[in-house]
């Protein structure tokens, strides 16, 4: 029985090196690399951030088509500004976007990008905005998806 026990206990110690090993040898995803938006569309994420930090979920949510969407981890999408106020109150803090693609093409646009909560961080998580131009030629938000980069 003790030999039984053994040769259990080392086929469970050579799996666990052999998981291990693999693990090791796994590439690290690279980040993808960050570009510069145009003045108009960087406006969009300069503005969110400067919401966020302030927690002013009205300015957050003029950010926003009348009919804009969030769609959050997690979470039931909600659509309208009046609901984009409520599903953000009491959010805010620090926060650091960045883009790493974006189109434009007429009246419509997208960003994506990730972002973090400290100045140069990792991203912890990443985005992707739709956007929509207003009657004004402004880029206003038609939808915001987000999550987070851990597994």
């Amino acid at each position: 029985m003790t030999q039984a026990i053994r040769l259990v206990a080392l086929a469970a110690v050579l799996a666990a090196a052999e998981v291990l090993a693999a693990a090791a040898q796994s590439p690290v995803p690279t980040p993808q690399p960050s570009i510069q938006l145009p003045p108009e569309l960087a406006r969009v994420l300069t503005d969110y951030e400067t919401a966020w930090r302030a927690r002013d979920v009205v300015a957050l949510a003029r950010l926003f088509a009348e009919d804009g969407f969030v769609m959050s981890s997690n979470q039931l999408p909600v659509r309208g500004r009046a609901a984009i106020e409520k599903q953000y109150t009491g959010s805010g803090g620090p926060l650091f976007l960045r883009a790493f693609a974006y189109a434009a093409d007429g009246k419509t646009g997208y960003i994506l990008g990730g972002f973090t909560n400290r100045q140069g961080g990792a991203d912890i998580g990443k985005f992707t905005l739709t956007l929509s131009k207003g009657a004004d030629g402004r880029w206003l938000i038609f939808s915001d998806m987000d999550n987070g980069n851990r597994p």
